[in-house]
């Protein structure tokens, strides 16, 4: 059974006499421990979408799942003890600026009447877990943007949560500290075991930690799936458009190359070393060219990527060559394919 389970949801909001479909219609299943990415452009309604996943907004027809209860059916204390399961941060921290950073940490646990003295303790070892500890007593407006969003995920935390939902919660972040943030959330998802759901406008926070992905387009899914499999090779447009960054006369090129016969077969066998970086998604990106996932056979053990995939590369020879030397330089070990598969 899923941890998260969405079937038929549809949410519909009333502006100026004219009715907005936010969400049609979306299934979708997010497993335990998964990093989960929703991806969409501007308004695709991937923030509708997580609101709905707590119940912040309810949703006009369908149902939400958590560890199979229906929060539809949730009395509304039920639904506030249920909701500390599922935390969540946002793009702009959200933090209580006349509080320290200790006291934001404690916030949610105060609220619960949590013992003053045990709240102390617990905060102080989730800002060990973040990495600021040294900050227990400064302000919000003394710290940095990324420091602000640690101490918005070491609240998260607070109470325990199964779930961390994170609305464009690096959008407002440079790169490096983006990337230390989705470090934290990956260490998070690997050490405590938490499920993370990262709603995301941007691809490079999907292929850099994720493992699963649904593409969201005008409220619907457009498609779903594993990271590497969906960048290797993206049926849909809306993720076609995402992934090569192109739009009307460039995306029928890609799709027409792609109905083209596969020039050369590889296989590729994961390694140690390429356990942890998304290789196919960032190798399809770099070259902005497909590649078919023909089959792939990986198991996750002990976080070290174990199997092997077995691609489809385009026919121009310069491409073929280019693409093996990408994967080899990233420790994979890559033999040609004879065989029918």
């Amino acid at each position: 059974m899923a941890l998260i389970e969405l079937r038929g949801v549809s949410k519909e909001f009333t502006q100026e006499q004219q009715t907005i479909h936010a969400l049609r219609n979306v299934d979708l299943e997010i497993e335990k421990a998964d990093i989960y990415g929703i991806i969409g452009m501007s308004g695709a309604g991937k923030s509708t979408l997580v609101r709905c996943l707590n119940f912040l907004e309810r949703p006009t027809e369908g149902e939400i799942l958590i560890d199979g209860k229906n929060l539809a059916e949730l009395s509304e204390r039920e639904l506030r003890y249920k909701r500390r399961e599922i935390a969540m941060i946002f793009q702009h921290f959200n933090l209580l600026m006349q509080k320290n950073v200790i006291s934001n940490v404690c916030f949610p646990l105060m609220i619960q009447k949590t013992d003053r003295k045990e709240a102390a303790e617990k905060a102080m070892e989730l800002l060990k877990l973040v990495g600021l500890e040294e900050k227990a007593k400064a302000y919000p407006a003394q710290l940095s943007g990324g420091q602000k969003q640690r101490v918005a995920i070491a609240r998260a935390l607070a109470s325990s949560p199964k779930i961390l939902l994170c609305d464009e919660a690096t959008s407002a972040l440079d790169p490096q500290t983006t990337e230390s943030i989705l470090q934290l959330l990956k260490r998070i998802n690997q050490e405590l075991g938490i499920t993370v759901v990262i709603i995301t406008h941007q691809m490079s926070v999907v292929q850099d930690v994720c493992n699963k992905v649904a593409i969201i387009e005008d409220g619907q899914v457009a498609e779903t799936g594993e990271v590497a499999k969906i960048f290797g090779a993206p049926k849909s447009r809306a993720a076609r458009r995402l992934i090569y960054g192109v739009e009307s006369k460039e995306l029928q090129k890609l799709e027409q190359a792609e109905d083209m016969p596969i020039g050369k077969k590889i296989r590729i066998v994961f390694t140690s070393n390429s356990a942890f970086e998304p290789v196919i998604a960032n190798m399809v990106l770099h070259f902005k060219t497909p590649v078919n996932i023909l089959r792939a056979e990986t198991r996750n053990i002990g976080g070290i990527a174990k199997g092997e995939m077995i691609l489809g590369l385009p026919q121009d020879r310069q491409q073929q060559v280019n693409m093996e030397l990408y994967l080899r330089e990233r420790g994979l070990e890559v033999q040609e394919v004879d065989e029918d598969v």
